[in-house]
């Protein structure tokens, strides 16, 4: 097990990463432990069936991850993994209201010109 204090993690947060790809590290805030950081590749955590795509879908989900990107983290087909999301109700396309007029009178436009 690995420790380091808060204020190390502040300036140097890098190297708590690092320590957590060999080990546990315990984050010390003050005298007391505070946190965990883990190494999931190494802990064979995202080994487990359905860890990935769960992991996926919710950095997605929150907007930490591009549709790509959460595709290629759950090993799926971007198709597949676009699927997987609407299938349980998160939106893979994210527009506001203008945002939609626009595309929408943008089709009509090419359709009407096809």
């Amino acid at each position: 097990m690995e420790v380091v204090n808060v204020s190390g993690l502040k300036n140097n947060p890098s190297e708590a990463l690092r320590k957590a790809r060999k080990d546990m590290v315990v984050v010390m805030n003050r005298d007391r432990p505070d946190a965990v950081l883990v190494g999931l590749e190494q802990t064979g955590l995202l080994q487990g069936k359905g860890v990935r795509p769960a992991l996926a879908t919710v950095l997605f989900r929150e907007g930490h991850l591009s549709l790509v990107r959460a595709a290629h983290l759950a090993q799926m087909p971007v198709a597949t993994f676009a699927a997987h999301l609407s299938r349980i109700g998160v939106p893979v396309v994210r527009l506001d209201e203008d945002e939609t007029r626009q595309d929408m009178e943008t089709l009509e436009e090419w359709l009407a010109s096809s």
